[in-house]
């Protein structure tokens, strides 16, 4: 199949994008349709699109002349392996992804790619004049968000935007800690912050979508909120280690004051379990943050 978005078909797409698909059979047309208006002849680019295991009766004839590669999961795998399939197989140096659901506009693909001359990843943040996140949603957002921005000293407007392009070389490094799920576009962005890759926010609206959410509102929570922890123990683990030791440091000055005040017999063991535990954590800390520093 031909790229389309090329006047000579043996010209390699320099962008490509990536299109993960779960029961999005009604948006899926028109997603693609909006990509090759909103892109026309900038660049030349293919459309992956990788069907994870769809039930919905994901008909490919209608569009098979719109896209340039189709990837097919037996079973539903996960966000995350989707994106991965789509990663192995693209030819293009910049990879785009994007939701099929209708809920990004395509237009702002042209503006992330360009933005990378000046960064190594460029994301469409949802804070756009026209922003739709269902309302029980943004509670979590925001406690999610809030502690991705201590974690990482810095302030991240869209943690987990679906809309993002980089170049395929720098993903290359992160392959082995990206995750199977939606926590895939989280760890990108703490991985490429954490090590200090030029990351900009392009202000994207967000629409409503149509269809069901495939978001799993415990479950993907859990995930992500377990992504965040497990992404900084990885770059910056002291960023972790040493709150939690002080912690274990101020239960056992707590415990030592209330048993000998109050009790009247000062619980020693307790005490010093505590502070151990805390010297312990921190002793783990400075050396997995060594090991991180030898390896950067």
């Amino acid at each position: 199949m031909g790229f389309m978005g090329n006047t000579n078909e043996n010209v390699k797409p320099s962008v490509s994008i990536i299109i993960p698909v779960y029961n999005e059979r009604e948006t899926l047309e028109g997603v693609i349709r909006d990509i090759r208006t909103a892109i026309g002849d900038s660049f030349p680019y293919e459309i992956i699109v990788v069907d994870d295991g769809s039930t919905d009766g994901l008909d490919l004839p209608p569009i098979a002349e719109l896209i340039d590669q189709f990837h097919t999961h037996e079973k539903n795998m996960g966000y995350g392996v989707a994106i991965k399939t789509g990663l192995r197989h693209s030819k293009g140096e910049i990879i785009v992804i994007m939701d099929a659901d209708g809920t990004y506009p395509a237009d702002a693909i042209p503006r992330l790619v360009v933005a990378l001359d000046d960064c190594e990843m460029a994301v469409g943040a949802r804070t756009g004049k026209s922003v739709h996140v269902p309302f029980l949603r943004q509670p979590v957002k925001f406690l999610l968000g809030f502690l991705a921005n201590y974690l990482a000293e810095m302030k991240i407007p869209d943690l987990n935007s679906g809309l993002r392009a980089f170049r395929k070389k720098e993903v290359e490094s992160y392959y082995h800690i990206l995750p199977r799920g939606f926590s895939l576009t989280t760890t990108l962005t703490l991985a490429f912050l954490c090590d200090d890759l030029r990351v900009q926010f392009i202000p994207v609206d967000y629409h409503r979508r149509k269809g069901t959410s495939k978001i799993r509102p415990i479950r993907d929570t859990k995930n992500i909120f377990l992504t965040i922890i497990r992404t900084i123990l990885y770059f910056n683990p002291l960023k972790i280690c040493l709150p939690v030791g002080f912690i274990f440091f101020a239960l056992a000055l707590a415990v030592l004051l209330y048993s000998g005040l109050y009790i009247g017999r000062i619980m020693d063991g307790t005490v010093s379990v505590l502070t151990l535990s805390g010297v312990q954590i921190i002793a783990i800390g400075l050396l997995a943050d060594l090991i991180v520093r030898r390896k950067g």
